[in-house]
């Protein structure tokens, strides 16, 4: 039995993953439950983000985390369900977290380490938008049984083995891959499981969306700003939700771009590399997509800090190289 996308009805996350256990490096399930963890905590941080309002956990916490950002009461929920399962499910040594300074030591004996930005969005919090996690899995490279050293955290965008997100809107999605295709899987809650809704999801090659904060028009590079005006001129559409998962997750969707370019205030860009930037750079090049800070491939770029920032522009790749071709005349002085 099909539904009307020609897809097998009822394939869970669970059975989805099992039947495809050889797409998983090193394949001995520990990746795997991994996986179901991830997929726990957000269904857990659903029934969270649908009962904020009601249970008063929306609005600021009073302070800021290691960003400079004020925290909201979500954001700290968020971080513990998913250090919570992450320690409980016993698959993850530690975890580099947007709410925390430093790592996260959690399973010495385990072989993976989590980047994870546990709710990305908060301003989009309190007035009901869409909002999100993102994540990246990578192997550690200390040994078994020791704490998790800076080296296993600052590992390039290549080193990834999976990435993902969830997306909790008007319904709620995780999206994933290992390295082969990305697919998508929607949550049933009165079921209680995601079910595989989006199969190897290919985001277009060229697009007519382009998503960017205008409100920062004067602070961007001049070529920046030449590409906004070329969009508007070809009556392209602006789409700018303010979060990231969101503003993304439709791009894969109908194509488009995602620019979130350097500016005066913030030369080194504002996004971070580790637990945003990676993660949805991963998914996008598994899609047919580009990913670049505007000189680089982001996968490319090795970190030096758990915090770094970077440009990001993301999407379609006829429309990340015609902004790179913009961006090659002002580095090349032409």
């Amino acid at each position: 039995m099909t539904n009307n996308l020609g897809l097998p009805v009822g394939t869970t996350l669970d059975r989805f993953i099992k039947r495809n256990q050889e797409d998983f490096p090193y394949a001995s399930g520990e990746l795997s439950q991994l996986l179901r963890d991830i997929a726990l905590a957000g269904k857990i941080l659903n029934k969270e983000i649908n009962h904020a309002g009601l249970d008063n956990i929306i609005g600021d916490m009073g302070e800021t985390n290691v960003q400079g950002e004020n925290q909201q009461k979500l954001d700290v929920v968020a971080d513990i369900r998913f250090t919570r399962a992450l320690r409980n499910g016993g698959e993850v040594c530690a975890i580099v977290s947007e709410e925390n300074e430093e790592i996260v030591h959690l399973n010495p004996n385990s072989k993976y380490l989590v980047a994870i930005d546990p709710l990305d969005g908060s301003s989009n919090i309190d007035v009901n938008v869409s909002i999100g996690t993102i994540f990246s899995i990578y192997r550690r490279k200390s040994p078994l049984g020791s704490a998790a050293t800076v080296e296993d955290v600052l590992q390039s965008g290549r080193d990834q083995v999976a990435a993902g997100y969830l997306l909790y809107g008007s319904s709620t999605m995780l999206v994933y891959t290992t390295g082969n295709k990305v697919n998508g899987f929607t949550y049933e809650p009165s079921l209680g499981e995601f079910f595989l809704s989006h199969r190897n999801m290919c985001i277009p090659k060229d697009g007519e969306i382009f998503s960017i904060n205008e409100g920062y028009y004067n602070d961007y590079e001049e070529e920046i700003k030449a590409y906004v005006l070329s969009c508007k001129e070809r009556h392209y559409s602006a789409r700018y939700i303010g979060s990231l998962v969101g503003d993304f997750h439709r791009n894969l969707l109908k194509g488009g771009i995602y620019l979130y370019p350097s500016t005066k205030k913030n030369p080194s860009g504002k996004l971070r590399l580790l637990y945003e930037c990676n993660a949805l750079a991963f998914i996008a090049e598994q899609a047919g997509g580009k990913a670049t800070n505007g000189k680089q491939a982001i996968l490319d770029i090795l970190p030096e800090t758990f915090h770094q920032r970077t440009p990001f522009l993301v999407g379609s790749p006829m429309m990340v190289d015609e902004v790179m071709e913009n961006l090659k005349k002002v580095t090349s002085g032409k």
